[in-house]
């Protein structure tokens, strides 16, 4: 969670200028294409609604010509398929901004047992903000995914058995 898409050096929740609130994707190419990528981009958010502020927006960051190519063609699919025309804005990267500790791993921070638990495997809260163990926990307290997949999972998040119980106990 983080603040993209503006010119202000630095910005805050209290002060973020022209930035939109916004997540960084870091994947693995070898395992999802961008095309795959912006595919669920398309599909996990509503890409006709008109924003009610900057601060909301949908947006779209390309890195270079040939993302800024794949995103305008998938858009313009979109717009043929569903006869529509796309409100989400497509700009260039020009930096991401990592957002106050108090908006990283929302659900998990107010999630105590669990938190405890990865604090002793991650000393540092920069440590559970960079792990990706950490963001599918808090994906699973928030409701994202299915007890089945997570169940398959568990062995690969660290947990001990008590803390696997707990977050299984919490996913429906």
């Amino acid at each position: 969670m983080g603040y993209a898409g503006g010119t202000r050096d630095n910005p805050t929740y209290r002060q973020m200028g022209d930035h939109t609130e916004a997540l960084q994707v870091d994947y693995d190419p070898s395992r999802i294409s961008f095309e795959e990528l912006l595919d669920y981009i398309w599909e996990s958010h509503n890409p006709f609604r008109q924003a009610f502020s900057r601060q909301y927006m949908n947006l779209i960051f390309y890195h270079d010509e040939e993302q800024q190519r794949l995103v305008l063609e998938s858009l313009e699919r979109l717009e043929r398929e569903q006869n529509r025309k796309v409100a989400t804005k497509i700009l260039p990267y020009t930096g991401f901004y990592l957002a106050e500790n108090y908006h990283q791993k929302y659900y998990l921070q107010n999630t105590p047992p669990l938190l405890e638990e990865l604090q002793a495997i991650y000393p540092r809260f920069q440590e559970i903000i960079d792990s990706t163990a950490a963001a599918r926990i808090n994906g699973y307290i928030a409701g994202y995914g299915e007890a089945a997949v997570l169940a398959e999972e568990l062995p690969e998040l660290g947990l001990s058995p008590q803390g696997a119980d707990y977050l299984m106990s919490r996913v429906r």
